[in-house]
């Protein structure tokens, strides 16, 4: 398919009422490779530009323009906040942004496209969309920053003009498949509960998955009676009500390959929806949104890790997949033990039933 076409029909899905995402999987193609076909000159209502790196100085950039939107998602779950661009930093192909609102951790070698999108709307008295989108190679979205009403329009525009690169011709490839996990017989259990039992701080969990060659949902299960129980799959929607009932504030991660988001504070507005046949469980706060797909959770486990704080508890969600939907803890800083009402809440989530498991 070449580009006037991938134009055409994409212009043709979104007419349809369908999300940059779910336009591009309509007309066959990566979400990255549906907005590269938008550069140059043409005259449908998206256009995109190409951006260059260094992708840490584009995000440091960001700040002038004050409150911008950040979005991170993956295949079932999408991370929305709204706040500035502040305190970034890196160390090799490893970022942070540790701005009071925008929490972000970025891992950039797998960032391999960026591009400054503008999207018309249909309403020529409706200002266009102005976007900045970062694909992985494989056209996998991995963090998007959009100009909202209170952003510095002008500071936005300047940053998709500076970084901007209209010769560069991105290209992508189908993602190879992930290799299978090893089988559990093959990991060391005993090694890996005395590794898990030995962690100093809950960043230890990921060295330890590697050092073990162990996925991160077979951990939970080889852990499960010790460190980690299964509970059911409505313990989500009945943690962020309890939260929101109790005012408890709460910590939401949502990652995509290239990004983590977090969410630190109170909720408050939870919205279970049913749009298009799919069930949403939302969470719609001034400065916060998450849309969290319920009916594609397959498995929902309650996760303690040692810490020199003391134990640290999250409540992980994961996809029919087997993908990570989203992990919640109670709000806390390093050096801090955890909040009594967060643990409050985990206690009450529902236990996995026989008929459920």
């Amino acid at each position: 398919m070449n580009a006037p076409q991938t134009r055409e029909r994409f212009a043709q899905a979104r007419a349809a009422g369908l999300r940059h995402k779910d336009a591009a999987a309509r007309i066959g193609l990566s979400e990255g490779e549906a907005i590269a076909a938008h550069g140059g000159e043409h005259d449908h209502p998206l256009k995109a530009v190409p951006l260059r790196g260094p992708w840490l100085a584009l995000l440091q950039a960001l700040e002038a323009c004050g409150p911008v939107l950040a979005l991170t998602r993956n295949e079932s779950t999408v991370h929305e906040k709204t706040g500035v661009y502040q305190k970034l930093s890196a160390t090799g192909p490893v970022g942070l942004a540790l701005g009071a609102d925008i929490d972000l951790r970025l891992f950039f070698n797998q960032w391999h496209a960026g591009f400054a999108v503008t999207e018309h709307a249909a309403n020529p008295g409706t200002p266009a969309s102005l976007s900045l989108q970062f694909y992985d190679a494989s056209g996998l979205a991995v963090h998007k920053i959009f100009c909202r009403e209170a952003t510095d329009r002008a500071a936005f525009e300047d940053v998709m003009r500076r970084f901007g690169e209209p010769a560069l011709g991105y290209l992508f490839r189908p993602k190879p498949p992930a290799p299978a996990p090893r089988a559990d017989e093959a990991i060391d259990a005993p090694g890996l509960l005395a590794a898990w039992a030995a962690m100093k701080d809950t960043h230890d969990f990921f060295g330890m998955l590697k050092t073990f060659g162990a996925e991160r949902q077979q951990s939970l299960r080889l852990a499960e009676g010790r460190f980690t129980r299964r509970v059911a799959p409505t313990a989500v929607r009945e943690l962020l009500q309890e939260a929101a009932f109790d005012g408890a504030p709460i910590m939401v991660f949502v990652g995509s390959p290239g990004c983590i988001q977090i969410h630190s504070g109170p909720v408050a507005r939870i919205e279970p929806m049913e749009i298009r046949g799919a069930q949403w469980l939302n969470v719609l706060d001034p400065g916060f949104n998450l849309h969290l797909r319920e009916d594609a959770m397959a498995s929902v486990w309650v996760v303690e890790k040692p810490t020199v704080d003391g134990i640290v508890t999250s409540i992980e969600a994961f996809d029919h997949g087997g993908e990570l939907m989203a992990m919640f803890f109670g709000e806390r800083k390093p050096g801090q033990p955890e909040r009594e009402d967060w643990r409050a809440i985990v206690r009450k989530v529902s236990p996995l039933t026989a008929e459920a498991a």
